[in-house]
């Protein structure tokens, strides 16, 4: 919990650099006048698309929860699942295993269990926002691809080459299992040693996330990931066109809110900063009408701020919740005890 901490904290430091770099750049009188001309309803929208987003992916979350196994109440399993976002700005999400934490502390739930819904999100997750660049690439025309999207196929195609090896590697048990059975044999006295041990509950870990990444499980969590996603895009989409003067197609913001998302994934930064933001404003200055770079400063914050820092924001008042309620039983329990005979 302590190291989770920290990567926050550093991820924390990051935005404010990050801030400071794009202020900079932008030219902070001009930034100011252009994020005064956000309208409060365009702000709002964004939200709710973005609540929308966290909605699908709750459904989605209790969804694996019960493919594996896993019952908890709706309301701890809704308390731990919004408490991860307070992850969101550790190096590639892996702060977001929290969720196992919180779950072996609310329900005794073991990680090994819990960890393949964790790592399975990801998966559906990048998978979602590949589909969704490859789809509205298609619907922008080929135009955009040779001009500035031509620099972000390398990036899709990577990210698609390496999600398909993993489920690969998921779906063939054969080689996985015999792989596991090499690293985890008895030495001359029968006895398995400690990585022996550990390679016996990545075993574990890999049979559950296997189970998640079945064709059924996958597709409609993949199903539930592409439309949460699609939400956050059109949230984008509103916020540019709030901008007086400037313009952007629906699938030119779905491209550039996925793309500038998987390569902050893929980055594996903090919360993907500083690739995310560089990204989204590099294409709404080359793709968008009527957005200088100012501009495109402007928007790239404000959906930002509607997006990964409203979900860290949920995600710290969430984890506050989830520790007091914690606190509270742990106390009637003492209570309890104290009573009996």
């Amino acid at each position: 919990m302590k190291s989770l901490a920290r990567r926050a904290l550093i991820g924390l430091f990051l935005a404010v650099a990050v801030l400071a770099a794009l202020a900079w750049y932008a030219d902070a009188g001009k930034l100011r006048g252009h994020l005064g001309a956000f309208s409060a309803r365009a702000v709002l929208i964004a939200l709710g698309l973005a609540l929308a987003n966290y909605a699908l992916r709750y459904l989605r979350w209790e969804y694996n929860l019960r493919h594996v196994g896993i019952v908890v109440p709706r309301s701890t399993s809704a308390l731990v699942f919004v408490s991860g976002f307070s992850m969101s700005i550790t190096p590639g999400k892996v702060g977001e295993l929290l969720k196992s934490a919180l779950l072996k502390e609310a329900a005794d739930t073991p990680v090994v269990r819990s960890a393949p819904v964790v790592i399975a999100e990801r998966v559906t997750d990048l998978t979602a926002l590949l589909l969704l660049v490859v789809g509205s690439l298609a619907f922008v025309g080929a135009s955009a691809a040779r001009g500035p999207g031509a620099a972000w196929w390398p990036m899709v195609i990577g990210g698609g080459a390496l999600v398909l090896f993993g489920l690969l590697f998921l779906t063939f048990r054969p080689l996985a299992h015999g792989l596991f059975a090499r690293f985890s044999r008895p030495n001359a006295l029968g006895h398995v040693g400690r990585v022996g041990r550990l390679v016996g509950k990545v075993r574990e870990t890999y049979d559950h996330l296997a189970d998640l990444v079945a064709l059924r499980p996958l597709l409609v969590a993949a199903a539930l990931a592409l439309a949460a996603w699609l939400c956050e895009c059109l949230g984008f989409f509103v916020l540019v066109g709030a901008l007086p003067g400037a313009g952007v197609s629906v699938a030119v913001a779905v491209f550039i809110y996925a793309a500038a998302t998987v390569a902050g994934a893929l980055s594996f930064l903090p919360g993907g900063l500083l690739v995310t933001e560089a990204g989204m404003i590099f294409f709404l200055v080359n793709a968008s009408s009527g957005l200088d770079h100012t501009g495109a400063v402007a928007a790239t914050l404000v959906t930002r701020m509607c997006t990964l820092w409203f979900a860290v924001a949920l995600g710290f008042g969430a984890l506050v919740a989830f520790r007091r309620l914690a606190a509270v039983s742990r106390a009637n329990l003492a209570k309890s005890s104290k009573l009996r005979p």
